[in-house]
């Protein structure tokens, strides 16, 4: 069974789906891995560790043989229409931007997996790359917010004076939250956090922040996410969330849920209120935004001086890491869909769609939409 690794060819990405560390692990399943020549350029791997590591590489097309084609961005419908019929995909395929891939793998008869689509449940923690990748958009939105404040984030002492530390806002305590709360924390600044999940204050406070809490209503969803709000609670929470908006040197927005429009959390008028200088990280800038005029890939620069910062393919900002983690949330799901080779058989796929995450993961099979992918 061949695993194919192309080229990412989405501007600006620099991740890919398989790092050298891991072949080995697809390779004693008795799976023959093909990368694209060039592929791990940008994450620091190189043709000859991918050859090292049990690999072949190739250049030009690896897709048309494939049996299982890995990639972090999902395939292009032209792509999709070069597969052959049974082969599987495994990227992260929104169901809300990727609409023309998904159409064209249904098309091809391509099982078309999405990682944005795995449930979260405890089972499936290890192919979860929505918190790794999570994981690294919220220490870069850090570093982002560190470079582009005027501030010292640290309390210093000085022959010359007191440096006050800044004042740094989370607003979103998921993963990508959590991370920012983390780092910010390390780098000295006076961090506050807030979420419409009144359960991640726990978290919040153990991260060394405080957490602003709202008399509002809970949204706690199901899988960890939050559930949509009502235009009346999303302008009463503006309305309450104001103040501190109001007061913070540095905001980090991370609020997002996978196949939906981001929530607006700050207005123009919201950013208006804030000081000259202020700088705006908002990691939602590619799906509608949590602050309005933000836009990826950009810095918007607003009348009254406050930069604002629009994340684009955050992650894929620090490629190396990001590639290694995002590399084993892949090889995992791919080893729950493999059937190790036996005494005179080879390995080979086994799609159980009994099994919650393979049922809940697929979004496409056998020349249909199916699951998230459905219409």
């Amino acid at each position: 069974m061949l695993i194919a690794v192309p080229k990412e060819i989405r501007e600006g990405e620099k991740r890919v789906a398989l790092v050298p560390d891991v072949i080995n692990k697809l390779t004693r399943l008795g799976l023959d891995v093909v990368i694209e020549s060039g592929a791990g350029l940008h994450s620091q791997a190189s043709d000859a560790e991918f050859v090292a590591a049990g690999a072949k590489v190739e250049s030009g097309d690896v897709l048309k043989n494939a049996d299982v084609v890995l990639s972090v961005q999902p395939l292009t419908p032209a792509q999709m229409a070069t597969l052959k019929k049974g082969a599987v995909t495994i990227s992260f395929l929104s169901v809300v931007t990727a609409a023309d891939s998904i159409d064209a793998a249904a098309s091809a008869g391509v099982t078309a997996f999405s990682l944005e689509l795995v449930p979260r449940i405890s089972r499936a923690q290890s192919m979860d790359a929505l918190t790794s990748q999570a994981l690294c958009a919220g220490y870069r939105a850090a570093i982002v917010g560190a470079e582009l404040s005027p501030r010292f984030f640290p309390l210093l002492m000085t022959a010359a004076g007191t440096v006050t530390p800044a004042q740094v806002l989370v607003l979103g305590a998921g993963v990508a939250g959590l991370q920012a709360i983390a780092t910010t924390r390390r780098l000295g600044a006076v961090v506050s956090a807030y979420d419409v999940r009144p359960s991640s204050a726990d978290e919040v406070k153990s991260m060394g922040a405080t957490f602003i809490e709202l008399e509002l209503e809970s949204l706690a969803g199901a899988g960890g996410y939050a559930r949509e709000m009502t235009e009346e609670r999303a302008a009463k929470q503006r309305e309450l969330l104001t103040p501190y908006i109001a007061k913070s040197h540095v905001l980090i927005t991370t609020a997002a849920v996978p196949g939906r429009t981001a929530p607006r959390l700050v207005t123009a008028e919201m950013v208006n209120s804030m000081a000259p200088g202020t700088v705006i990280i908002d990691l939602a800038a590619e799906t509608g935004g949590n602050v309005e005029g933000s836009k990826p890939g950009e810095i918007v620069i607003t009348a009254n001086g406050v930069r604002i910062w629009g994340g684009k393919d955050v992650p894929s900002q620090l490629p190396f890491h990001a590639s290694s983690l995002y590399s084993r949330n892949v090889v995992n799901l791919l080893t729950l869909l493999t059937v190790p080779p036996a005494e005179g058989v080879q390995a080979a796929l086994n799609l159980n769609f009994e099994d919650e995450i393979i049922d809940g993961s697929a979004v496409t099979h056998a020349g249909s939409r199916r699951g998230g992918g459905a219409k």
